[in-house]
Parts: structure tokens; sequence; C-alpha cells
């Protein structure tokens, strides 16, 4: 807070205004209130799902007299980039900012600031929990305990919800950005033997192929591109040693539904965690739900109060840095910056 400080004492007088649709919390929020007028009106506090499309947010933009934006989940493109003055700033409050249109804010001069990192401990921890549900049927044994069926069809319960130990397992993780990591070390800590495959990590040493055969637990960590989408299919899980646990707390379109279903039903794959559906939406009676080892959770592996705190100092520092007309650290068309 020092630095941002001394930062702040070579800013312009001109007081901007920020226009916040994300959830902000913490110090961060404070640093905010002091670079610019404020006007929050976060998505989570609406009685219903609201994400502005491109043009409803440059209208919303345009009424409220921002040249900020700091968002989370609104698309950021067309008249929000075709401003007479243009934006100071387009900050996405995501690792990703795949709902910015990056390359027509670079043609409008417009730096756009991400929060990479923001929910790594939080997505990490929420695929240990997963691991854990799925493997030892914590929901199937939760639910027997409250229907009164702990001596279900004539069984006991030690009976119908054995499992392996996970130390001395061997996890390979597909993906190795921050979540990843922070996941590697609780892993590790937990004793199980860690691969990863990665082809943009140096430190992930493993292939594709020795990862799929060799690890007993396999969780995916990697962004939906044109070489990821769909790796995780028929052939993956074939090569996949039996019984293996699969958690995807990434996105659903990194393996096929349709082949996991399959690999579940043949015993390939004995338990598996999602918290990622297409379209946000799982449908009840999807093969999935049919599962007493398949753990589902809706997409909340960010959700926690830390995940809003640490985006919200993230954006803050590296606008107190545009402000001052230094340059920010995670700033994703830094050339921007060059041609002011």
């Amino acid at each position: 807070m020092r630095h941002n400080r001394a930062i702040m004492e070579h800013m312009p007088t001109s007081r901007p205004k920020a226009l916040v649709t994300a959830a902000l919390s913490g110090p961060g929020l404070v640093l905010l209130g002091e670079l610019a007028d404020l006007v929050i009106d976060s998505w989570l506090d609406q009685p219903t799902l609201r994400i502005y499309n491109a043009e409803q947010l440059a209208e919303r933009v345009a009424a409220e007299g921002a040249n900020i934006v700091i968002v989370e989940s609104d698309q950021c493109g067309g008249a929000l980039f075709e401003r007479d003055e243009p934006l100071i700033a387009v900050c996405s409050c995501r690792g990703d900012p795949n709902n910015v249109d990056v390359a027509a804010a670079t043609a409008a001069g417009v730096p756009v600031l991400r929060a990479p990192g923001r929910n790594a401990d939080a997505v990490a921890e929420l695929a240990i929990a997963l691991l854990f549900a799925a493997n030892r049927r914590v929901i199937a044994a939760d639910k027997d305990v409250r229907a009164g069926e702990i001596y279900k069809d004539g069984t006991i319960p030690y009976q119908r919800f054995r499992a392996w130990e996970l130390a001395g397992k061997t996890a390979g993780l597909v993906g190795l950005g921050a979540v990843g990591r922070a996941l590697r070390w609780r892993l590790q800590g937990l004793g199980i033997e860690v691969l990863a495959y990665d082809p943009y990590a140096p430190d992930a040493t493993s292939s594709f192929e020795e990862l799929l055969a060799k690890s007993d637990i396999i969780s995916i960590h990697t962004p939906v591109t044109e070489e990821t989408s769909g790796m995780i299919g028929a052939d993956a899980f074939a090569k996949m040693r039996d019984g293996v646990i699969f958690i995807n707390t990434a996105r659903a379109k990194v393996h096929d539904p349709d082949a996991l279903v399959a690999a579940l039903t043949s015993g390939k794959v004995s338990a598996a965690g999602l918290d990622h559906f297409e379209g946000e939406f799982l449908d009840p009676a999807h093969p999935l739900t049919t599962f007493d080892s398949v753990v589902l959770t809706p997409h909340i592996g960010g959700a926690t109060y830390d995940t809003e705190s640490n985006h919200t100092k993230t954006i803050a520092d590296d606008l107190c840095r545009i402000l001052a007309g230094a340059r920010p650290v995670n700033i994703v068309n830094p050339e921007v910056l060059d041609s002011r």
C-alpha cells in the first residue's frame, strides 16, 4: 500500500469515474475509492443472474459517464471501444479475460487489465473436496443416513462404501497454470505423487500419453482452446488406468461427456467430480446424475470471499499504476501503452 500511495502522488488531479459490475471487497476496494468515483452495481447483488451483453454495457457506461470499467462476466466490445474519448482502462476480474474483445480494445488504445490467479486456491480446494467426496462416495453415504437407510438392502455401510486410500497414489494434472500449481502442492502434502502435462509450462515434464497411463487420478486445469477442446474423449479414457478418478474443475468442453458416461458404466472410471457443464446447466435426467460415485457442483470453484478480495486488489494496484503513468503488471495488451 505504501508503494501505491507513492505512485498516487504523481497521478493527475482530474478524478476518473468507474462503473463496477463485478463483486469487489477488501483493501483493494478502499484503494479504488481513492483512485476514482465508483458506481458499484455488482452482478452478485441482483435478484437474478445479470450479465450485460456488449451493447447493454456500452449503454450503461455512457449513461454513467464512466471512463473506467470493472467487470467480471459482462461482455466488453462493440460500442464500448467506439467512444470519442477512449476509456482509461477495461478491467476484467478474471484470469483469462475472454469476455473482452481485446483486439477492439487494442485498436482503440484501451488497456485491458486482468486478475491472474485470483481463484487458484479456491478452485484447488474444491478439486480436493470433489476428489475425496467422489472417492469415498460421501454424498451417497450422507443420503443413506438422511433416508434412514444405513443398512440399505440388507447391507452394512462397510460393504457399500469401501474405497482405496489416496495416499501413495499418482495424480496427473492436465494444465499447470495457477490452479494446477495450487493443487499440486496440496496433493503432494497428502502423500500423492503428482505428474503434470502442459506444453507451455517448463516444469510440467510428463507427456500426455504418460500421464494417462500412469495416473490413478486425473484432474483437468486447462483453458478451452483449439488444442484442448474435447481432448479427453473415448480414446483418452481408454488409455487411462482401470478405476481412475476423473476430476474437472476447469471447463466441460475439455472432456466428452458421453465418453465419460461410457467410462463410468464400464468401470474404467471409478469416480468423478465435475464443476462445470455446457451452458452452465446439466439436465437432471442426464446419465451423469445416476452414478452415486459422481459428484456434481454448479461452477462454484471460485466462489470464495477470498477470490473476490484477491481480484479487487490485483485490479486496484494496476489501475493505480496506469493512472500514475506507470506500467501495470497484469495488462493483456501492453502495446497500447507504447502508443500513448
